[in-house]
Formats: C-alpha cells, sequence, structure tokens
C-alpha cells in the first residue's frame, strides 16, 4: 500500500477517533439518576459580565448518590451560580444555604429512563453517522490519489482498510450505547 494511502487511513483513524470521543461525552451527559458533576458541565455562570463554565467559579462534588454540592470561589456568586442551574432546566431545584447550593438528584420514573434511552440511542447514532461521514471523507481522498500515481489495487486495499475501521469504530458506538442504556435501566 503506498504511503499517501497509509497517510488517509491514519487521518481517518483519527478523526474516528474523535467522533467516539464526542460520542462517549454526550453519553455521559445523559443523567442516569445517579448524582455526577459532569450534569453541569454545560452551565455558564454569569461572572462579571462574562459566561464562565461553572466549573471555572467553583468546585462541584458529590458527596452521596443523590446530591449535587457547588461550593462557590467568592460568595457573591451563589445567586448568580443557582440562577444558572435553574436555567439550564436540568429537572433538578438548586437550594442555596448562603454558603453552598445543594442539588437534590431524584430517581428516575420509569417513562423517564425510557425517554432517556431514546437520548442515548439518538446520540449513538449520531456518533455512527459520524463515522460514516469519516469513512466518505476518506474514500473520496483516497480515489482523488489516482490522479498521484496511486493504481486501482491500492484504492481498492485502502477502502478496504477504511471499512473495516468504520466497522470496528461503530461496533465502539454500539458498546458505549449498550453501557449506558443498561447503566439507565439499572434501577
Amino acid at each position: 500500500m503506498s504511503e499517501l494511502v497509509k497517510k488517509q487511513i491514519t487521518e481517518a483513524k483519527a478523526a474516528m477517533d474523535r467522533a467516539i470521543d464526542h460520542a462517549d461525552n454526550e453519553l455521559n451527559k445523559i443523567r442516569a439518576g445517579k448524582a455526577s458533576p459532569s450534569m453541569l458541565d454545560d452551565i455558564f455562570v454569569d461572572y462579571y459580565g462574562t459566561a464562565t463554565p461553572l466549573n471555572q467559579v467553583g468546585s462541584v462534588n458529590t458527596p452521596d448518590a443523590r446530591t449535587i454540592v457547588v461550593q462557590p470561589w467568592e460568595k457573591s456568586l451563589l445567586g448568580a451560580i443557582e440562577k444558572a442551574i435553574m436555567e439550564a432546566n436540568l429537572g433538578v431545584n438548586p437550594q442555596n444555604d448562603g454558603v453552598i447550593i445543594r442539588i437534590n438528584v431524584p430517581p428516575l420514573t420509569e417513562e423517564r429512563r425510557r425517554d432517556l434511552v431514546k437520548k442515548a440511542k439518538s446520540e449513538a447514532e449520531n456518533g455512527k453517522i459520524a463515522i460514516r461521514n469519516v469513512r466518505k471523507d476518506a474514500n473520496e481522498k483516497i480515489r482523488k490519489l489516482k490522479a498521484e500515481g496511486v493504481s486501482e489495487d491500492e484504492m481498492k486495499t485502502g477502502e478496504a482498510e477504511v471499512q473495516k475501521l468504520t466497522d470496528a469504530y461503530i461496533i465502539k458506538v454500539d458498546q458505549l450505547s449498550e453501557a449506558k442504556e443498561k447503566d439507565i435501566m439499572t434501577v
């Protein structure tokens, strides 16, 4: 196999790794009934006029499986943090005691669990689509190498390698999805 084809395969593998990482991050954001600091990763607080990630204005901990505690580094931010959590529409109510903010994570109902499984499947499908798009781009780039003197056989071999990568990465996405589904459905 020519170096040009190998380079395309390496680039495709790197792009598929990024797609897997993204899918994994999106699946981790789906709450499975247990309190997790990552539930608050997408929350931005108005910090002196600048939208700042919550984890940069205070510490976020989980003292137990049903509670998240946010300890701001400046007491003046308590109200802004509480407001940001309310506006994030996570289905939780922050409780401000003047020092810290406590968030009690309610247990999930069976219906809510099913909705979360649907959302997890949707995120997994988005990951698969991203991987297929990488495959398509890699195959197009490999075909364009014909102008640079790459033979038909090398192109076919390269496309077959890209397909093997695609199959392997789609299996990884399925495994991530199944693990998340099991996590969500575990009471």
